[in-house]
């Protein structure tokens, strides 16, 4: 019993160790690839400081800071933030339920991909921005134009992405479900879906940002609030530091909104390859 226990007592510090060591190493992979912040923030605010270039082309950053502290303070960057936020996320909605859907059937019905193939072909390549006068006249100027040219924008790619993922099923896996009985509703929901879903879900975390994009681009055009409004204001009557704080919430909204999918990812592929590779990567 002293033996057991003296090993015991032996291996429990190593087992402290190695707890600690992987979670610096946990800690260091998380802040590593945002280190060069530092430097840049350094050279902006030793730029400004010494006024190497005039502060009302670059405000300094503690200028900027002061800007972001007082519009959180007084309620409008909340609130601009969660009306872009909206637009943008029920946008993307829209599109990734109708270009998920369209995209798959595509795939699996023939009339289907011949009636929508000349369209995406025509339409894909098309700078989609252009049409928003169109959407303007026909749903107006409150959030419904905005929303619309949202889903219409970004919903090509998520067919053609979804569509791809889709038709490169391994044609084996679909061969040996009929093979064994099952109808085309089991092989949609037990082979297709999860053999196609990490390219859906790219092509789905490749639309994230662009539906933001789209939103502030609306915003600037449109008026109607958000942070597009809100940064177009400032340059209106030349306020530097507003426009270079719009900059900064719109990086650090699409900052969030890319680490939110990539936790959906995760989560919806827990059970594939790339997820238990990455999780044995880390201990």
């Amino acid at each position: 019993m002293a033996e057991v226990s003296t090993s015991s007592l032996i291996e429990q510090p190593s087992n402290i160790a190695g707890s600690k060591h992987r979670h610096a190493m946990t800690v260091l992979e998380w802040v590593a690839p945002y280190a060069i912040i530092v430097p840049m923030l350094v050279t902006w605010a030793l730029a400004t400081h010494f006024n190497l270039i005039m502060p009302f082309l670059l405000p300094s950053p503690f200028a900027v800071a002061r800007w972001m502290m007082n519009d959180l303070v007084n309620g409008s960057l909340t609130y601009n933030v969660a009306i872009t936020l909206y637009r943008t996320m029920i946008g993307f909605a829209l599109a990734a339920v109708s270009g998920v859907t369209i995209g798959i059937v595509m795939a699996r019905v023939g009339a289907v991909r011949w009636f929508f193939d000349p369209i995406l072909s025509v339409m894909l390549p098309m700078p989609k921005v252009a049409l928003l006068p169109i959407f303007m006249l026909w749903f107006g100027l409150h959030d419904s134009s905005k929303i619309l040219i949202v889903a219409f924008s970004v919903s090509l790619q998520i067919v053609i992405s979804t569509y791809a993922a889709t038709r490169g099923v391994e044609k084996e896996l679909l061969w040996s479900a009929r093979s064994l009985g099952a109808n085309e509703r089991e092989i949609l929901r037990e082979i297709v879906l999860p053999a196609a879903l990490p390219q859906i879900l790219t092509g789905l975390q490749i639309a994230v940002p662009v539906c933001l994009i789209i939103v502030v681009v609306t915003e600037m055009v449109m008026g109607g609030r958000g942070l597009g409004d809100s940064m177009l204001e400032s340059a209106r009557y030349a306020k530097t530091a507003g426009v270079f704080a719009g900059i900064i919430e719109i990086g650090l909204l699409g900052f969030c909104m890319i680490k939110g999918m990539d936790a959906v990812r995760r989560r919806l592929l827990r059970w594939h390859q790339e997820v238990l590779r990455h999780g044995d990567a880390r201990r």
